[in-house]
């Protein structure tokens, strides 16, 4: 793999990925930042990870090597209103520049990530790395910052928080030499900002989960809902298994994930008030060593996604588990979903917001298991093609080539340099 990113870029480039938190309890980090660094470590480049886990102190200072890259979380500074915030994007931004790296690739344009992108700008440098920011979500109008507490009604974040997100996301993707999105409505909405389309580049999220072989769907009528809640409401399961449960009276739903803010415990309060607690089992949350024993028992997954501006952003990973494992999937035909998703080939796509289209086809698939087997195969086959990591870190690779040769026209020679602490780093020594 070293060869092929030699031939590419003519030497290993050196890279930092800076995170807005941690790797845990939020995803993006954990399933498409550090994959996409894997990816990009086995094709030769210097990768190192910097995160500020303010949402997991236990991880500050810990630093460790995996499959590659190193993996660094920022020693975090006394909790002190506002002053603490600064410093943490602070130390965040003086790491990143302290490993002289070519390229800094900033996970979402918001918080800690979003501070050490707009810090590093005010530094006037004309050896500066490169800058690229990644977007997985949007914060705007539409967005997370329109989004309400279901119990509550209250929005999640105050208003001086939605005013600096909205502006904090707008700044930092307008000012980074290149863009990377995670589906094609943000390639749009970047676009719509004046960023040139010729620097916003497409990375959807990749399959990372090992499901191999992948499985056949099961003979049972277990319908598998593996999901976080937050994309519809939850009754519109239930609405869906009442009418499959009409014509396929031992169908159950097998539920697997947890709610972002505790819409399980209301799903299930409707299942007994509906009397068909008795016909769905709630896992919960499922360790992702423990994914594939889970899937084996269902016949096919459904995957409800309301047409909201948030849902369209997206690039849900929880469906690439999916399709990645040979389930067969329904699925509403919103965002990203369309370029998963060819409907009666890799899956079954309904109209958003049909629930008795939606019923009808789960009914027709399970009572077609070798349907259901054909489509499985043929969605695990595509997505491992398709949605490789190496293969999405070919596209960022060549996405940091771009903005490395944007500057002067042509790339760089790029030559190691022994640092202070014994460790060295790449720099960039242009001829002109």
């Amino acid at each position: 793999m070293r060869a092929s990113a030699e031939s590419a870029v003519g030497a290993p480039m050196n890279v930092v990925f800076a995170g807005p938190f941690g790797l845990r309890p939020r995803g993006t980090m954990a399933v498409r930042a550090l994959p996409l660094a894997r990816a990009l470590a086995a094709r030769g480049h210097r990768v190192t990870v910097l995160l500020p886990p303010w949402q997991n102190p236990e991880d500050a200072g810990q630093v460790w090597e995996e499959n590659g890259v190193r993996v660094e979380n920022i020693p975090l500074p006394p909790r002190t209103p506002l002053v603490s915030h600064i410093l943490l994007a602070g130390r965040l931004a003086r790491r990143a520049l302290a490993l002289r790296p070519h390229i800094v690739h900033f996970f979402k344009p918001k918080a800690y990530s979003g501070l050490a992108h707009w810090l590093m700008a005010h530094l006037r440098s004309f050896n500066r790395p490169r800058w690229i920011v990644d977007t997985d979500d949007w914060e705007g109008p539409g967005g997370w910052n329109d989004v309400r507490d279901p119990q509550t009604g209250k929005p999640i974040y105050s208003s001086a928080q939605r005013h600096f997100f909205a502006w904090q996301e707008r700044w930092s993707l307008t000012h980074a030499d290149a863009v990377t999105v995670a589906s094609r409505t943000l390639e749009s909405l970047v676009w719509a900002m004046g960023v040139p389309p010729e620097r916003v580049f497409y990375i959807p999220n990749g399959f990372s989960q090992d499901f191999s072989p992948p499985l056949r769907p099961a003979d049972t009528p277990v319908i598998l809902l593996y999901t976080r809640f937050f994309e519809f409401p939850p009754e519109r399961a239930l609405n869906i298994l009442g009418q499959v449960r009409e014509h396929y009276p031992d169908a159950s739903l097998l539920v697997v994930g947890k709610g972002l803010f505790g819409e399980e415990e209301r799903f299930l309060q409707e299942a007994q008030r509906r009397g068909l607690a008795s016909a769905v089992e709630y896992a919960g949350w499922v360790d992702p060593q423990r994914l594939r024993d889970v899937f084996a028992r269902a016949a096919l997954a459904i995957y409800p996604f309301d047409d909201t501006l948030i849902n369209r952003t997206k690039c849900p990973v929880k469906l690439l588990d999916l399709l990645g494992a040979g389930i067969p999937v329904i699925a509403e035909e919103v965002g990203e979903i369309r370029e998963l998703i060819r409907h009666g080939e890799t899956g079954w796509l309904v109209p958003p917001g049909d629930e008795e289209g939606f019923a009808r086809a789960v009914i027709t698939l399970l009572g077609d298991p070798e349907r259901r087997a054909r489509l499985g195969e043929a969605a695990a086959q595509r997505v491992r093609q398709i949605r490789s990591w190496d293969r999405l870190a070919e596209i960022a690779e060549g996405a940091y080539l771009q903005v490395l040769r944007g500057f002067h026209g042509a790339a760089p020679d790029l030559a190691f340099q022994a640092s202070e602490d014994g460790t060295g780093a790449f720099r960039s020594v242009w001829r002109v």
